[in-house]
């Protein structure tokens, strides 16, 4: 029976959460430069400034086929929230994203094989209410680590709140008008006590069980 998610059929203009976390949750992750070298990835593939190799060569650019429209990325996993243009946008995307990290990861730290617990899983987000929860969940995830989700380094909130711009990143495609840019922290903000409390009890449960 295929694990939950894992199966990639991707349909064009829909939005779709990926995740993956480290073999054996291991930290993919562990210094801040690892963080800005993954973010570095995407911004080679879908900004719109001509990014070279050490030859002179231009990068591929995935741009027309899919796009990063949130992010969030902790010391063991990751969770991205793309819009998906072309049918193999994401693949192609993940592929060389995940490619060269794992290329990077393993020289810097000298180490060999996968980095990863498998290959990343997609769920296909349906509706408009369920996009918005699921950019909150994103946004929310470092409270996992005891740590403030709105001054975060490793996430996109400061793009929604537009104390950041990027071109590789497509936040608009949520938050339009300064407006919703402050009611999307309020709607951030007030799941955060809940949030919170869920963690609580499943971590009293866990225990007792």
């Amino acid at each position: 029976m295929p694990k939950r998610n894992s199966v990639k059929v991707y349909g064009t203009d829909h939005y779709y959460h990926l995740y993956n976390r480290g073999g054996n949750r291991q930290n993919i992750f562990r210094e801040p430069e690892d963080y800005f070298y993954l973010l570095s990835l995407f911004k080679r593939h879908l900004s719109d400034d001509a990014v070279t190799d050490a030859s002179g060569r231009p990068f591929v650019k995935f741009d027309t086929e899919v796009e990063l429209v949130a992010f969030c990325l902790m010391p063991n996993h990751f969770h991205l929230l793309c819009y998906l243009k072309e049918p193999q946008g994401i693949i192609h995307l993940m592929r060389s994203v995940m490619t060269a990290y794992t290329m990077y990861f393993n020289k810097k730290y000298e180490r060999t094989g996968k980095l990863y617990e498998g290959t990343f899983l997609a769920a296909r987000i349906d509706t408009t209410t369920y996009l918005w929860h699921v950019s909150r969940y994103i946004h929310l995830n470092p409270l996992d680590i005891n740590q403030d989700f709105q001054s975060y380094p490793y996430s996109s909130l400061v793009y929604f709140t537009g104390d950041k711009h990027a071109s590789w990143l497509h936040e608009e495609r949520l938050i339009e008008t300064p407006r919703d840019r402050d009611e999307y922290l309020e709607f951030a903000a007030d799941y955060k006590t809940m949030y919170q409390d869920l963690k609580y009890l499943k971590n009293i449960l866990a225990a007792t069980s």
